[in-house]
């Protein structure tokens, strides 16, 4: 954002912060809202989110703030007006993801938002959190991690993201896996970093999170265990990974294509079964992805085998939970 166009936003937050409500628990209609708001979005479906975040936001609800910023953020490729104002509304409330979010976007130096006291939105965020993460919130003590990484004190950052995983924070297992799989200096193999990040997925699978089932299987795979592989990406599907999903319907049609060596555990293909996968992900998540999906496919699949494809598409679409592709909440 230029800087004339940043000097105008603090006004403009000062009128929208007027008429701010208090952060309540949301009436039916408004987690509704939110619950579309955040279905959409975790489908990269971020342009088409925003009115029913908006809802919610204007509501009092801080995540629903909180990504609706990400969605301007991201829609644009960089800071706006918008996205700072939601960041901005979701920081005065206390999250500490927004406040680093301000920090990238220079919104102290460049357009005078600054924290209430200091200048640096990172030592807010910091403030905010500590409390939380010491009286023992796992969610807290994971963006502690983050915070410490922004503030260069990375052994800080690195303990606390152990201590949300001992706590249960499942987000944290998982990153704790990815941390491990590109560790180099550690882990002198492959194999080793393979071996402890599949220690972290695997403690985050086991308790429900999509994303550890996925990772789980990928790294299982590369250490020779294609059946177990497979089952943990088949799980991943069924709590409604696409990238789970998208592979049981590739290894249903072309389990001998070069670099599918995850098919190796999979069942017998079904081609029919695998079309109508890969049409039902994309009626429910179209994109360019499910698009290319389908165009590779297409070839490797009968004009019968398409056309059961499509009487047997209802069996996959709108399932749940919903197809998600489980963004990071602080990712790029």
């Amino acid at each position: 954002m230029s800087m004339s166009r940043l000097n105008t936003v603090a006004a403009a937050l000062a009128f929208s912060l007027l008429a701010m409500p208090i952060a309540l628990a949301l009436d039916e209609e408004a987690q509704a809202a939110k619950d579309e708001g955040m279905r959409l979005y975790n489908a990269h479906q971020r342009t088409t989110s925003m009115p029913y975040l908006e809802i919610a936001a204007n509501a009092g609800d801080v995540e629903a703030m909180y990504y609706l910023g990400e969605a301007h953020r991201l829609r644009h490729l960089g800071m706006t007006q918008a996205a700072l104002d939601w960041y901005y509304r979701a920081a005065q409330q206390g999250e500490p993801h927004a406040m680093l979010r301000l920090y990238d976007g220079s919104a102290c130096e460049l357009g005078d938002v600054c924290p209430e006291e200091g200048n640096d939105w990172r030592e807010a965020a910091l403030a905010a959190t500590l409390p939380k993460a010491e009286a023992g919130d796992a969610d807290a003590m994971g963006a502690l991690y983050d915070i410490y990484t922004y503030l260069d004190r990375h052994d800080e950052a690195m303990e606390w993201l152990l201590r949300s995983a001992e706590a249960g924070n499942l987000d944290s297992m998982n990153w704790l896996g990815q941390l491990a799989r590109d560790d180099e200096k550690t882990y002198a193999t492959e194999t080793e970093r393979l071996g402890a990040a599949a220690e972290w997925y695997r403690r985050a699978a086991e308790a429900g999170y999509a994303p550890a089932m996925n990772n789980l299987a990928s790294a299982l795979n590369h250490l020779g265990h294609p059946e177990e592989a497979w089952k943990w990406m088949t799980k991943a599907s069924e709590s409604g990974h696409i990238n789970g999903r998208g592979w049981i319907a590739a290894c249903h049609i072309a389990p001998d294509e070069e670099g599918r060596g995850l098919c190796q555990g999979a069942p017998e293909p079904e081609p029919a079964k695998g079309w109508a996968i890969f049409l039902a992900i994309h009626e429910e998540v179209p994109g360019t992805s499910s698009e290319r999906s389908l165009r590779v496919y297409r070839d490797s699949v009968t004009p019968e085998q398409r056309e059961e494809g499509e009487r047997m598409m209802e069996e996959w679409l709108n399932g749940e939970p919903p197809l998600s592709y489980f963004p990071d909440k602080f990712g790029y």
